[in-house]
């Protein structure tokens, strides 16, 4: 806005310029002498010009010199010249631009009337004719200056608010985009969390079950050993293909090579191979699903397994998968201790919970003392 007002100041000046030389009646050393006190009021402005927009007031200090500066070029350049005054509306706005209105209303009562001081001292007419034919005029420009001063006091406390409220806007954009990342990272740290707690933990866990059970059977059982070092092993590639496929897309090494129905098909048939406990899979003719909720679905199985083998004390295990109005499924249904409803969720069944709602579901567990565990998750198709 100020680059506009300071075209307004120019053509102003070029325009009082042009005025002062087309005068008859004023001799060319005055008009050269009120020319150079309209250039030097015009360099004195920018000498003190605000360098951005708004309502950009000088210091009172500095206030003050400009204003005495400003009245001392502009009385001198009507002095010489009395049409030079047509500079003045360019002053009036420059004064409502850098003093504080406390400065400015009684700068823009002097710029208004000079003219009719000059004209009273300098001309044969009396001072009282001259001011009576000429002060209703400047009254008239004082009010117009003045309502033009406060318009521009307006516009500049405007360009401040919205200064302002871009700042604001602005600051709080950064401050969204911070928490966001964070939020993010948050996220994301969590994710890896359950991924390596429901794949490479449990893996590891029972790679060491299978590996001490190996020691203890070496003398006396070598068969039932080779047989127990021989699933170790295989949890082991298991183990590297899952961390394989978390470094590449995530997506459980298990879906790479089939669908969800045999991964957990595979996931009960291990489970029962290195527990000894009795297992049965039971799994409906399921919809096509999008990996994200396949991957729910076996993350879920695996964990509930782990918890089983872990905690139960069970004797044998079911796995079912169906489904139902609205998705599908999942119940891991033991015959174990149980445990007491309302007990502290470990972190494995926080893991189930949030992957759960992360895929628009559910996760309910069904238990008690002595009366065995069902983990149920439903997840939309």
């Amino acid at each position: 806005m100020l680059r506009y007002w300071e075209l307004f100041y120019l053509l102003v000046y070029t325009g009082a310029i042009v005025t002062v030389w087309v005068q008859r009646d004023d001799p060319t050393w005055a008009k050269g002498a009120s020319t150079a006190l309209l250039v030097a009021l015009g360099a004195w402005y920018l000498g003190h010009r605000p360098h951005h927009d708004g309502h950009p007031e000088l210091p009172a200090g500095v206030a003050l010199r400009w204003l005495a500066g400003e009245l001392v070029l502009f009385l001198g350049a009507i002095a010489f010249v009395g049409d030079a005054a047509w500079v003045t509306p360019a002053v009036i706005s420059q004064t409502f631009w850098l003093l504080p209105p406390r400065f400015a209303a009684p700068a823009v009562v002097a710029f208004s009337f000079a003219p009719v001081a000059r004209d009273g001292l300098l001309s044969d007419d009396s001072f009282g004719t001259v001011v009576r034919e000429l002060g209703p005029s400047a009254a008239v420009f004082c009010v117009m200056g003045l309502l033009l001063g406060y318009i521009i006091t307006k516009l500049g406390e405007q360009n401040e608010r919205q200064a302002q409220l871009i700042a604001s806007l602005e600051a709080s954009r950064a401050e969204v985009a911070r928490l966001s990342h964070e939020a993010g990272t948050s996220a994301e740290r969590d994710r890896l969390a359950r991924e390596i707690h429901d794949t490479l933990a449990q893996g590891f866990t029972s790679i060491v079950a299978l590996t001490q059970a190996a020691e203890s059977e070496l003398d006396t059982d070598p068969p039932a050993a080779r047989r127990h070092l021989e699933l170790a092993t295989t949890t082991a590639r298991e183990n590297l293909a899952e961390a394989r496929a978390m470094v590449t897309a995530l997506t459980p090494s298990a879906l790479h090579a089939g669908s969800l129905t045999d991964a957990v098909r595979r996931q009960v048939e291990r489970f029962g191979e290195e527990t000894g406990m009795g297992t049965a899979c039971e799994i409906e003719p399921l919809p096509r699903l999008v990996t994200a909720v396949e991957v729910v679905l076996l993350r879920a199985t695996q964990e509930a397994l782990a918890n089983v083998r872990k905690h139960a004390d069970a004797t044998a295990v079911t796995v079912r998968l169906s489904t139902t109005d609205s998705g599908v499924r999942l119940a891991v249904t033991d015959d174990g201790a149980g445990f007491r409803q309302g007990a502290a969720e470990g972190f494995g069944l926080r893991g189930m919970r949030a992957r759960a709602e992360d895929a628009g579901g559910t996760l309910s567990i069904h238990t008690g003392r002595g009366e065995g565990t069902t983990v149920e998750l439903e997840v939309p198709a």
